[in-house]
């Protein structure tokens, strides 16, 4: 089935808002002036479509992505050269086991690689070919990369390497979005452990490579974080990496995604009535309901029954209300509330807008992803990474 008739058959959509990302790149830049920018597209560029995406990052000006699975980063790869999309790198972080075809495919593509120990120089070097790699440093998140007393003796294997040039040193920040004391105590001291293995790189020889250590919120909190080059991640989508600290749109970041769905049908049930499994909610009075068409099944978080916001769009204004009962696999029931009169406020084709933009012409108003994961004890890259690949993708 092509795109267009994805879009004609479907009852909902995601729609990516490509001038929001853009408008959002530049916020990032602001942010990091001075920093060479690196545009983060894994996840399938967080749900929006990495394809699409890279392609206005590109022609924003981005000279490289960023990618976490090396399959993503060779589909990518394959997808800029079709384009005809040249001078654009992607790095790519984490790297199969054992597999020397696939690194070596990709490195045939120029893509960079990140190396946190030994045994994946060792797969880099062994394919015989000029490969540019990042080294790994863990400052203190405890996922990839060396530990600080064993990063020395990666940088030194990697100045003696023969064909694995060395053109990054970076690492991840764990907790810079967080305002608290504590957790700016736990950034300086990661940004600390930073340079300390930046140095030892320096020391066994190594030169010209680049430092990245901030992802998008040390590009906001934390300056002394940005060094040669920074990565735009959830910021370049128009959200906040804490809500809480900072809302997106006070941080000048527009949404760039909305989950919009048709309203399929509108019903009156008398009071008493229980809805969806289980039975745990119950009408109060007689009320209207709506049935939206989305579920589980296209990444809806069964923690939303009862909570989840939405707002409906009728000829007579906006109705905003919430999920009731359980959500299921390809449905959820909302509440259009008290069936006093004859008519219902709503009518099957009306708009139910998940989340969006609350400043948006057509959507004004509308839920947040951040509302939603809020409502679902969630974070926002959650709610706009989970949703599936069924829901059509249409771009603006």
């Amino acid at each position: 089935m092509t795109v267009s008739e994805q879009l004609a058959h479907y009852p909902a959509v995601v729609e990516v808002d490509v001038a929001a990302l853009v408008a959002n790149a530049a916020r990032m830049r602001s942010f990091a002036p001075k920093a060479r920018h690196l545009g983060i597209v894994k996840a399938d560029a967080y749900g929006h479509g990495s394809h699409e995406v890279s392609r206005a990052l590109a022609h924003a000006g981005y000279d490289i992505l960023g990618i976490a699975q090396l399959a993503e980063a060779l589909d990518l790869s394959s997808f800029l050269k079709q384009e005809g999309i040249d001078g654009v790198s992607i790095f790519s972080w984490i790297l199969p086991v054992s597999d020397d075809a696939a690194i070596r495919q990709a490195i045939e593509a120029g893509i960079e690689l990140s190396v946190s120990n030994l045994d994946q120089l060792d797969l880099i070097e062994r394919q015989g070919l000029p490969a540019h790699i990042h080294l790994k440093v863990d400052t203190g998140m405890g996922r990839g990369g060396a530990i600080p007393s064993e990063f020395p003796a990666l940088a030194l294997a990697a100045s003696k390497a023969k064909r694995a040039k060395v053109v990054g040193v970076w690492s991840h920040l764990a907790r810079a979005d967080e305002a608290s004391a504590e957790g700016k105590r736990a950034t300086g001291l990661q940004i600390k452990i930073f340079n300390e293995a930046v140095q030892a790189a320096v020391e066994v020889g190594l030169t010209g490579f680049e430092r990245h250590l901030a992802a998008t919120s040390g590009q906001i909190w934390h300056e002394d974080a940005h060094f040669d080059m920074v990565r735009d991640g959830i910021g370049l989508y128009g959200l906040s990496p804490d809500p809480q600290n900072t809302p997106s749109l006070d941080l000048g970041l527009q949404p760039v995604m909305t989950l919009k769905a048709d309203l399929v049908q509108v019903k009156r049930v008398p009071r008493g009535q229980t809805v969806s499994y289980g039975g745990q909610w119950v009408a109060p009075t007689d009320r209207w309901l709506g049935l939206v068409p989305l579920g589980y099944g296209d990444g809806i978080p069964r923690h939303a029954a009862g909570k989840g916001p939405v707002s409906v769009y009728t000829q007579a204004g906006r109705i905003d209300t919430h999920v009731v009962g359980r959500v299921c696999m390809d449905q959820f029931v909302i509440d259009l509330g008290s069936a006093e009169g004859h008519e219902p406020p709503a009518w099957a084709g009306d708009t139910v807008v998940l989340f969006g933009n609350p400043n948006s012409n057509t959507t004004p108003g509308c839920p947040l992803a951040d509302d939603w994961a809020q409502a679902c004890g969630t974070i926002n890259y959650e709610i706009i990474t989970r949703l599936g690949a069924r829901v059509p993708r249409a771009y603006s």
